[in-house]
């Protein structure tokens, strides 16, 4: 099957199917924040600004990878980088591995630098490809295409397997990553696509030179269970709750130093990247989400939910007495439901 076929598939199973995780979730719904009644600040005093990879965004939050690649995708697309440019947040493209191979599709990621000349823009590669391809032009060719301010590797060794026309040997990713980052002139951000990074898995990545990593953790969407509609796979339906929650990753990962968290996998709303950044995050993403509103609201829906969770992360922090992004970072705002109550009240 060629590359665009599949991505075609698989846009039509997460707008179709229910791909979510089936009984495992995020995790943060073990967390309550601990209520500041005495915030001594007014909403407009909440700063949600932050700067990633030189780029001003208007809350921690960018659009995660969704597609490209496809007849389809350049329409997706250019919808995506629009609510980008106009909230003053980042995008992702989904992997560039197409135009690797083929030019044909090209154009449907050179849209979204077009749409969103100012915006933050994120390329995106499989791990598999770093090592299948030693020339690195190739990869700051992909990065030159859509003029990104940083490159996305995926790991989905799961996926890969699942994926019965995929390769599934994953020697040598490891070095690949090293010599990618010690190479290329932009961040390199190895991400995760629905299983989490544990804490040796992050430590490995540190010691190889990687600074960014998007833990995109378990109880969002099951890659697993998208290949189990394609391919009625018994292995895949087995496999569709494995994976580390997202809350539970970031706590992992967040052991590691050096490293800079970026929060995803099934983060629905203000309140679930509030959790992520106290937990200890940088910034916060979402795809699958972000795709449905638009294939049901259109652009005006889009617009509308993004706005909605910014609201809902400045009202979160006022009551949490956070005046910016850093001190819902540094203070102790969250309790566990399942143990004692941690952290400092404010």
């Amino acid at each position: 099957m060629s590359i665009a076929s599949r991505k075609s598939e698989h846009i039509n199973i997460c707008l179709n199917e229910e791909v979510q995780f089936k009984t495992k979730t995020t995790g943060f719904e073990e967390y309550d924040f601990i209520h500041c009644a005495l915030p001594e600040m007014s909403l407009e005093d909440v700063d949600t600004e932050i700067e990633l990879f030189g780029k001003k965004l208007s809350f921690p939050f960018f659009i995660g990878a969704v597609t490209g690649g496809w007849q389809g995708a350049e329409k997706i697309n250019k919808s995506l980088a629009l609510a980008s440019k106009n909230e003053d947040i980042g995008l992702e493209v989904g992997s560039q591995r197409s135009i690797i191979e083929d030019n044909t599709y090209i154009d449907s990621y050179k849209i979204v630098r077009k749409t969103a000349p100012h915006s933050l823009i994120i390329g995106n590669i499989g791990a598999f490809q770093i090592v299948k391809y030693q020339n690195l032009d190739i990869f700051k060719r992909l990065v030159d295409v859509i003029q990104a301010d940083a490159l996305t590797v995926h790991l989905n060794p799961l996926q890969e397997i699942l994926q019965t026309d995929e390769e599934n040997n994953f020697k040598g990713v490891l070095a690949g990553v090293e010599r990618l980052v010690r190479s290329l002139e932009v961040p390199v951000i190895i991400k995760e696509v629905g299983c989490g990074i544990s804490t040796q898995v992050a430590r490995q990545l540190a010691d190889a030179g990687v600074q960014y990593i998007n833990i995109a953790g378990a109880g969002g969407t099951s890659w697993a269970g998208v290949e189990s509609f394609r391919n009625r796979s018994n292995l895949a339906e087995k496999f569709w709750d494995w994976g580390i929650p997202t809350a539970k990753s970031i706590i992992m990962v967040k052991k590691v130093k050096g490293i800079k968290i970026i929060a995803s996998g099934g983060l629905i709303d203000g309140i679930d990247m509030a959790k992520a950044l106290a937990l200890g995050s940088e910034c916060c993403s979402s795809a699958l989400p972000v795709l449905k509103i638009l294939d049901q609201e259109g652009q005006e829906g889009l617009v509308n939910s993004i706005r909605q969770w910014k609201e809902e992360l400045t009202l979160a922090m006022l009551l949490t007495g956070s005046s910016n992004i850093n001190e819902i970072k540094s203070k102790k705002v969250l309790m566990n439901n399942s143990k004692n109550c941690s952290g400092k009240s404010n």
